[in-house]
């Protein structure tokens, strides 16, 4: 009975420091390590994988106390590389709640490539310790190293004082995103949403941020920034970083996007507007699309 209340619990995005105290009580743990496994369950129902059936939960415990869920998602009709892995969605959970690093991960299946890589781009990656809970009784939390062992990352491309992955300022940065105002109405709520995004972006390898905003029925926007790696192909695009905003947020199923905006450099040497346009016409049709550039 213990274990199917475990899996059946709901648990949110992000999770406070006293909602985790409350947790340890009821699961009759006595620390937030022996807590994090306790939820990945949990979080696998949170996943939305039509394509795979295959849900992935993933748990991080950041230096700030904050507990933060990242789940798999699955985009039919989409090429597979529009999908977002647990571990990314974790990573783009505690960004938008401006986390300063993530010390533990509780995952449910071994890290792919693509997610060990990009872990690589937070501050100190190895010091990031991570628990497969599908390895069984007895798995502990490992060094990110074990999993990906002589790395190839930010300190191969950028220097030492080039900020990192969730090392944002509190105040996004706008340098050099000039917009004419922002308009009324959606439009202009998406436009200024996708703004702040894009000055939260981590581009340190193309310097071409851009940002992206979506907006349900009820008003409610969700704005997500675009993410480098230094390896480039696990990067996360501004579409899929607005979803899981809006998926963290409590949105409900893509039907229920109304609009989004995409903001970016003119004339950059990467581009988010094709592939937000093939995004878009997939998840959510319906809804008007509008890009703006600075």
């Amino acid at each position: 009975m213990a274990e199917e209340k475990k899996k059946t619990m709901k648990i949110p995005f992000v999770i406070t420091p006293s909602e985790s105290q409350a947790l340890m009580s009821e699961l009759n743990v006595s620390s937030l390590p022996d807590l994090l496994p306790l939820l990945v369950p949990s979080a696998q129902l949170l996943s939305r994988t039509p394509i795979s059936s295959f849900p992935v939960g993933a748990v991080g415990l950041g230096s700030s106390g904050r507990i933060y869920v990242g789940v798999n998602l699955e985009f039919p009709g989409l090429p597979l590389h529009h999908s977002v892995h647990a571990e990314q969605f974790l990573v783009t959970n505690a960004l938008l709640h401006a986390e300063p690093s993530l010390d533990l991960i509780a995952v449910s299946d071994a890290p792919c490539g693509h997610c060990r890589q990009f872990l690589q781009e937070l501050r100190n990656s190895s010091r990031i310790r991570i628990l497969v809970t599908s390895y069984g009784p007895g798995s502990d939390f490992r060094p990110l190293p074990d999993f990906l062992p002589r790395p190839f990352g930010p300190p191969d491309l950028l220097k030492e004082d080039v900020p990192l992955l969730l090392e944002a300022k509190p105040e996004e940065d706008k340098d050099g995103i000039r917009v004419t105002g922002y308009g009324s109405g959606l439009e202009g709520r998406l436009r200024e949403a996708a703004v702040r995004a894009a000055g939260r972006a981590h581009a340190p390898y193309s310097g071409c941020r851009s940002g992206f905003a979506v907006a349900d029925g009820e008003g409610r926007v969700y704005a997500g920034a675009y993410k480098e790696s230094a390896a480039y192909n696990p990067s996360v695009g501004p579409a899929q970083a607005a979803v899981v905003a809006y998926v963290a947020g409590g949105g409900g199923g893509w039907d229920g996007v109304v609009g989004g905006v995409l903001v970016e450099e003119e004339g950059a040497s990467v581009e988010q507007e094709g592939t937000v346009r093939i995004f878009m016409e997939k998840v959510a049709p319906r809804a008007p699309l509008w890009v703006h550039r600075f």
